[in-house]
């Protein structure tokens, strides 16, 4: 027998000659070990501890340290029901080295959506979820991350499919996440999953990679459009509006032109009515002073006056003699 062969055996005698001394103590230790492994549960901040009676709902225990029936008579389940989860669709991303990078794998199929007008749309989205009800979330539902995904796809197939591909991918993207949340917790209630839908956010929507130029090209011109639309408006803001108020202006000056004439006539009308009146009552008189009226307004503005008496044999010249006083001044 060899130096290796006689260690071997001499260990094993210690080991026999220590187990015949300290054998209970060794089987005490070890079912006190068993024990505490089996009933010493530590449940965290952030979650909540379902506990299990040989199979069935015993009770929900609160975060800390909690203990259970050893030996598998009792099983805790720890269920995250103060942290937020998500679900990705059409695309997923990985953490590395506290760096997030998205996954090169194919997910068309989730993300592939047939819209209202018959027309393809690729939409990546995610929803954010959290656990209201652990025991609704353990028992009411066989696999719930695997309903609560395959909910979230037929939601969003039919959000998409009320609209256009163009509100899908412009103005309605709002409108779409909105209604596929409200639809998508209607049918969290239904199942009594015991799942709280807190957000439905679009990542991104795009045409098909095959007809997105051809698409880009339509985008790009009717934004142009839009564009032109704008333009047209705002001029047509600023020509009519001061069209308006020239044509109000010219209208107005006619209608005081008009009034003027009409006020003037009525005028012109009373004073012949009244001139007649008074001829009426002395009828040579007032034909001379009609007479002598019309002629101190007429003769001021002849230059050279010449006066002849009836027979025209005497004439007598009459001099404007304002007018020469005032070129011998100048």
């Amino acid at each position: 027998m060899n130096n290796f062969d006689q260690q071997i055996a001499y260990y094993t005698y210690l080991f026999k000659k220590h187990a015949r001394k300290n054998g209970k103590k060794i089987l005490i230790g070890l079912f006190a070990l068993i024990l505490a492994l089996t009933s010493i549960r530590t449940v965290g901040p952030e979650e909540e501890g379902v506990v299990l009676n040989l199979g069935q709902y015993s009770r929900t225990v609160n975060p800390g340290l909690n203990f259970i029936a050893p030996f598998g008579i009792e099983k805790m389940y720890k269920i995250p029901v103060q942290r937020q989860l998500k679900h990705e669709f059409g695309f997923r991303t990985q953490d590395l080295n506290n760096r997030s990078l998205y996954s090169e794998d194919d997910f068309s199929i989730e993300s592939s959506m047939l819209s209202g007008d018959l027309n393809m749309a690729d939409v990546e989205w995610v929803v954010q979820y959290r656990i209201e009800n652990s025991f609704q979330y353990l028992f009411r539902v066989k696999d719930p991350e695997r309903s609560l995904r395959d909910m979230a796809e037929s939601a969003m197939r039919k959000s998409v499919g009320d609209r256009t591909v163009n509100e899908v991918l412009t103005v309605g993207r709002q409108e779409v996440a909105t209604n596929m949340e409200t639809l998508l917790q209607k049918l969290c209630d239904e199942y009594e999953n015991g799942i709280r839908i807190d957000q439905v956010v679009l990542q991104d929507v795009n045409p098909p990679a095959l007809v997105k130029p051809s698409f880009n090209g339509v985008n790009q011109a009717q934004q142009e459009r839009e564009t032109l639309i704008n333009k047209a408006e705002s001029e047509y803001n600023s020509v009519i509006p001061r069209a308006r108020g020239e044509a109000k202006e010219t209208i107005q000056k006619a209608e005081a032109y008009a009034l003027n004439r009409v006020n003037g006539a009525a005028g012109d009308a009373a004073r012949f009515e009244a001139l007649y009146t008074e001829y009426l009552k002395a009828q040579d008189v007032t034909k001379k002073r009609i007479y002598l009226e019309t002629m101190e307004r007429i003769l001021p503005k002849i230059g050279n006056k010449i006066i002849v008496d009836e027979k025209g044999n005497n004439i007598l010249p009459l001099l404007n003699l304002g007018l020469k006083k005032t070129a011998a001044a100048e």
